[in-house]
C-alpha cells in the first residue's frame, strides 16, 4: 500500500506540473500523438508549429528542406489561413462499417445514419458536417476547455481530500486499537477470543475503508488520465483542421463533464469519514462470565451522515421528470417517492401497481416492478443505501426491497392493519395505519416493537408520517382537519399546526429538514409549507398555478433538490433549494 500511495503522490504532481504549461503555441504534429512541447518555429509553407524536434527533421528532410521556416521571435509576423474540413472520419462503435455523422441534443449521443434511424427516428439531430462550421473558433469550444480545467482541478481536490482521509483511518485504527488492549488486560484470559474478534472487526473496517479510498483514488486516476487524453483530442483536432472530428470530442468531453463519478467519489468519501473508535461492553465489564462480545467499532461517520437535508427557505421550480411508461394503463399516481444513495429515485404509482426506478442521470424510468392486482403501493421508506421498505395498504404488507440496478423483493412483513405512510430512523420502521388508527414500530426483520393509537386522528383519511431525529416525535398528517400534529411514542399530543387561511389544505407527504422543521405538501390547492418542528410557525414555500394535487415529497442532498410526486399528473415535480 505504501509503494500505491507514492505511485499516487507522484501523479498529483505531475498533474499540477502538466496545468502550468500554458504554452502560447505548441507543436502541432506532437499534438497528434497526444504530447503538448512548446513551438520553437513555424512552418508558412505547411502552415504549423514545430517544435525543436520536429523543426530540425523538417529542415533535413527532402520534402521540407527548403520550407520557410520562422523563429520564435517571428511568431508576430504569422499569418495563417485556416483550412477548414468538415469531413467526419471516426467509425461507429455500434455499426462498424458506418461514420459517425449525428449527434442527438435529446439523448447526448453520437451516432451514424443507422444509430439516428433505429433510435431516434423522431429526435431532431444535428448533421455533425454542418453543425461543426466554425466551431473551432466558438465560444462553445472555450466553454468545453474551460470546463475541462475546471474538472481536473476538482479531480486533483477530491484526491488531496482523499489522501487526507487515508491518514486518519490510520490514527483511527489505532486509537481503537490500544482502547481494545488496554480494556483486555483489565479482564481475564477467558477473554482471548472475544479480544481476537474485536481486532479482526477493527482490521475488516480498516479493509474496507482503504477499499473505499482506493476506489476514490482510482476514479480520481481515471478522470485525471480521461480529461487529459480529451484535451490533447481537442487540441489535435483544432490544429489539424478536422472540425468534424474536433466536434464529435467536444460532444464527447462535454459527457465526460456531465459525468457524476466524481460527485460519487466525494459523496462517498464525506459518508466514509473513517471515524470509528472501540466503546466498552459496560455489562461485560460486570458480568465477566457471561458470554458477551468485547464491544464494538463504531462508525461515526455513519451516524453523522444520516438524514443529513440541508435547510431552505425557497424552492425553485424545474424542469419535470416524467414518469409514465409504455406499459402504464392509467395515469400515474404517485403515493410515495424517495432518493436512493445511488443516484436514483424510486417512486410509488399506486394506480399502475408498480413500483418505478428512475435513473436521476438520465432522467428515464430506468426498471420498474409490477405487483400483483390491488396491490396499491403507497409510501416509501429508505433503509439503508440500496434498500427501502414499501406499504401496501389494500393487502396489509410491507415489502423491503432492494436495488442495484434491478429491484428485487427482500421480503414481505406481514401486518394486521392497513398501512400508509411510513418512514424509518435508527434502524426502525414507523408506520401509520388505519382501522384503527395508530402507528406501529417494527425492526428491520418485522418485529412490532411498539404500538401508539392515534385517536386524534380523522377516521377513513390516508397519513402519512416523519419521525423525529432522536424518534421521540412522531408528526402526523392529517388530511381531512387540514393540520400537522406531534406525538410522542406514548401516544400523547404534544402540538398541533393548523393554518387559519387554508395554505397547509389537505396536507400528504412530509420531509423532515435538518433544522427539525417539516417540508409539507398539500393536495387540495397545490401547495408546499414549511412548518417549524415545536408546530408553531408555518411558512408558504411553493404554490402551483393550476393547483396540482401534490401527495409525496423527498430530497437529493447531491443535486440539492426536492422532489414532489402528484397524483394523476405523470410527473415528478422537480425544485431547485435556496
Amino acid at each position: 500500500m505504501a509503494v500505491s500511495g507514492r505511485k499516487q503522490v507522484d501523479l498529483l504532481g505531475s498533474v499540477a506540473a502538466g496545468s502550468e504549461e500554458d504554452f502560447d503555441h505548441c507543436c502541432e504534429p506532437c499534438l497528434t500523438t497526444g504530447q503538448r512541447i512548446e513551438a520553437h518555429g513555424f512552418c508558412v509553407t505547411c502552415q504549423e508549429y514545430l517544435c525543436k524536434t520536429c523543426h530540425d527533421v523538417h529542415r533535413k528532410s527532402k520534402v521540407s528542406r527548403n520550407h520557410q521556416i520562422l523563429q520564435r521571435n517571428d511568431f508576430d509576423k504569422i499569418k495563417t489561413k485556416r483550412k477548414s474540413n468538415n469531413e467526419c472520419t471516426e467509425m461507429c462503435q455500434v455499426h462498424k462499417k458506418e461514420i459517425i455523422k449525428f449527434y442527438c441534443p435529446s439523448h447526448h449521443t453520437l451516432g451514424c445514419n443507422d444509430c439516428i434511424t433505429l433510435g431516434h427516428r423522431t429526435c431532431k439531430v444535428d448533421y455533425i458536417p454542418e453543425k461543426c462550421v466554425g466551431v473551432a473558433d466558438g465560444k462553445e469550444f472555450d466553454d468545453v476547455m474551460k470546463k475541462l480545467d475546471e474538472k481536473l482541478k476538482e479531480a486533483s481536490e477530491i484526491s488531496k481530500k482523499a489522501k487526507s482521509s487515508r491518514s486518519n483511518i490510520n490514527d483511527y485504527n489505532k486509537e481503537a486499537i490500544k482502547a481494545i488492549t488496554e480494556f483486555r488486560k483489565e479482564i481475564n484470559d477467558r477473554l482471548d477470543l472475544m479480544q481476537k474478534d474485536a481486532l479482526n472487526n477493527a482490521e475488516e473496517i480498516k479493509s474496507n475503508n482503504n477499499k473505499i479510498i482506493q476506489h476514490v483514488f482510482d476514479t480520481c486516476e481515471n478522470t485525471i488520465s480521461g480529461i487529459k487524453c480529451l484535451q490533447s483530442s481537442l487540441h489535435a483536432s483544432k490544429s489539424t483542421y478536422q472540425d468534424g472530428q474536433l466536434y464529435i470530442d467536444m460532444k464527447r468531453a462535454e459527457s465526460t463533464l456531465k459525468s457524476d463519478e466524481l460527485i460519487d467519489a466525494e459523496q462517498t468519501l464525506r459518508h466514509t469519514n473513517m471515524h470509528y473508535s472501540f466503546q466498552r461492553n459496560s455489562e461485560l465489564e460486570t458480568f465477566f462470565c457471561k458470554k458477551m462480545v468485547l464491544g464494538e467499532i463504531v462508525d461515526h461517520s455513519r451516524h453523522e451522515s444520516t438524514k443529513v437535508i440541508k435547510t431552505f427557505d425557497r424552492l425553485i421550480g424545474k424542469e419535470d421528470i416524467y414518469v409514465k411508461t409504455s406499459s402504464d394503463y392509467r395515469d400515474c399516481d404517485i403515493a410515495g417517492c424517495a432518493v436512493l444513495n445511488t443516484n436514483k429515485l424510486v417512486v410509488a404509482d399506486r394506480n399502475n401497481e408498480k413500483v418505478k426506478l428512475i435513473s436521476k442521470e438520465n432522467i428515464v424510468v430506468q426498471e420498474e416492478k409490477f405487483f400483483s392486482l390491488n396491490s396499491l403501493p403507497y409510501d416509501i421508506a429508505v433503509m439503508s443505501q440500496d434498500q427501502f421498505a414499501v406499504t401496501m395498504p389494500d393487502i396489509k404488507e410491507i415489502v423491503v426491497m432492494k436495488t442495484d440496478d434491478k429491484l428485487s423483493c427482500v421480503r414481505s412483513i406481514k401486518v394486521d392493519w392497513s398501512c400508509y405512510g411510513i418512514d424509518y430512523n435508527e434502524d426502525c420502521l414507523y408506520v401509520a395505519c388505519l382501522w384503527p388508527s395508530s402507528v406501529i414500530v417494527l425492526n428491520t426483520q418485522g418485529d412490532i416493537l411498539n404500538k401508539i393509537p392515534l385517536k386524534f386522528l380523522s377516521p377513513n383519511f390516508i397519513p402519512y408520517i416523519a419521525v423525529s431525529k432522536d424518534s421521540k416525535l412522531l408528526y402526523i398528517s392529517d388530511y381531512r382537519k387540514n393540520s400537522i400534529t406531534s406525538v410522542s411514542l406514548q401516544g400523547k399530543v404534544t402540538a398541533t399546526y393548523k393554518h387559519k387561511h387554508k395554505d397547509l389544505c389537505s396536507p400528504r407527504g412530509m420531509l423532515l429538514l435538518d433544522d427539525g422543521s417539516l417540508l409539507v405538501c398539500c393536495s387540495d390547492n397545490g401547495t408546499i409549507y414549511k412548518v417549524n418542528g415545536d408546530l408553531k410557525q408555518g411558512k408558504l414555500m411553493y404554490k402551483e398555478k393550476d393547483k396540482t394535487n401534490l401527495q409525496s415529497i423527498c430530497y437529493s442532498s447531491r443535486y440539492n433538490e426536492v422532489y414532489v410526486g402528484c397524483y394523476e399528473d405523470n410527473k415528478l415535480k422537480v425544485f431547485d433549494t435556496q
